[in-house]
């Protein structure tokens, strides 16, 4: 086994955590499965062996904590406010071995490359237990928890086989009525720093391994329904057709068209038709809408031409359209002083005359949810053609190795300003 701390390691780790899934042929772990609980163990051996103390918390979150003088003590512990590395552990279905992980797995050799360092503030990983949503159609239920942000309604939300969020809790030995006990006293809290794949093509288009982050977008998501009706396929001229699906595939396209001329993304991910049979009309189609943008302003005025457009349609076309909202997360914009220290790290271990370059991420990550109770910061790495979510992802040695000491460096930026 290569030595804790070094690229090989980190690459190693995040191939080991590809075994814990609930699919022999592709990578799946979802909130509060046996595939969690298993990644939960070895991450935590991992972070013993960096010389963190370990404690999952009510919401399932894995964390490990170090002093301020580099002995390892338990996760929480107040009076000493700690810095905290990490990022998720959770994935989507047939998922890459970066997205999160990675993050994570960075984190723990940052900790160990610092365990002899003496720091003015503690230093906390967190592996969040749910990111992704993937099993409760939720986001960011673990950094939510951790945050103070957990919502009671929540509970009864349920999982493809009716297994509830509740239920869920209960078979994986957590408590529900103690959920509040994850929740992270701000007064605690020097920051939360997290380092990503970039899940985008920027980097590699500017041949460049790293980027500091400067805002998260935030997302809506959307359920679209549009209701025709059914009948005979041969029996129904054109002219007295009233067809979901039609007017639906005029909507989607004209989603693409608004977001573009708005310089948003948009996406229809999910489309669902009723009755679904060759020789009948469709009654009825359902969508999923995901909407993003650098700003929350301009999402929600792209939002208001999708709901006129969707309107206009169903006149047109002599069908009714229905809108539900099922998400809504503000932008969050990163730390100056964070992405400062991120800043100064990319240029400690790159040898790039010109600054570090800033992006904005148009994916959600956990400091969405950790920005209620701390600063939060963001490095980017650079993936292979951008892919994520695939199994394809794909991180170059190299470029990992540069994010450790980048990683590292941001740490020490960060202690040297409190000192």
């Amino acid at each position: 086994m290569s030595r804790i701390g070094t690229t090989d390691w980190v690459m190693d780790r995040c191939d080991d955590l590809t075994r814990h899934s609930a699919r022999p042929d592709a990578l799946e772990r979802v909130y509060l499965s046996p595939e969690h609980a298993a990644a939960n163990i070895a991450v935590r051996a991992w972070m013993l062996d960096a010389g963190l103390d370990t404690e999952t918390d009510a919401a399932g979150n894995l964390w490990g904590r170090r002093a301020a003088d580099g002995t390892p003590q338990r996760p929480g512990t107040a009076g000493e406010p700690a810095l905290v590395l990490g990022s998720h552990l959770d994935t989507v279905p047939d998922a890459g071995r970066y997205d999160g992980m990675l993050g994570v797995v960075l984190a723990i050799a940052v900790a160990h490359r610092l365990r002899d360092t003496v720091l003015p503030f503690a230093l906390e990983v967190v592996g969040f237990s749910d990111e992704e949503g993937t099993r409760f159609g939720k986001a960011l239920l673990g950094s939510c928890a951790a945050s103070g942000q957990w919502d009671e309604a929540w509970w009864d939300q349920a999982d493809a086989d009716g297994v509830t969020l509740r239920d869920a809790f209960e078979k994986f030995g957590l408590a529900p009525d103690r959920v509040g006990d994850a929740a992270r006293d701000p007064a605690d809290l020097v920051g939360y720093l997290e380092a990503h794949i970039e899940q985008g093509p920027v980097l590699e288009a500017e041949d460049l391994p790293l980027a500091y982050v400067t805002s998260i977008a935030g997302a809506r998501r959307f359920v679209l329904t549009v209701t025709g009706e059914a009948r005979h396929a041969g029996g129904t001229p054109f002219a007295r057709r009233r067809d979901a699906l039609v007017a639906a595939a005029h909507l989607v396209t004209r989603i693409e068209e608004l977001a573009i001329a708005a310089g948003c993304l948009a996406t229809v991910g999910e489309l669902h038709v009723e009755p679904g049979a060759v020789n009948v009309i469709p009654g009825r189609a359902e969508l999923t809408l995901d909407l993003r943008g650098r700003t929350d302003a301009g999402r929600d005025a792209l939002w208001e031409q999708i709901a006129a457009a969707g309107r206009d349609i169903a006149d047109l076309r002599g069908v009714e359209f229905e809108h539900t909202e099922t998400h809504e997360a503000p932008s969050t914009a990163c730390s100056a002083r964070l992405s400062q220290a991120v800043a100064t790290g990319i240029t400690q271990a790159t040898t790039a005359s010109s600054d570090p370059l800033g992006l904005w991420s148009p994916a959600g990550h956990d400091g969405m949810a950790m920005a209620a109770v701390t600063d939060v910061g963001m490095l980017f790495l650079r993936c292979r053609d951008g892919i994520s979510h695939h199994p394809d992802e794909h991180v170059d040695p190299a470029d990992v190795a540069v994010a450790l000491d980048a990683y590292t460096a941001a740490v020490l930026a960060l202690a040297e300003e409190a000192s």
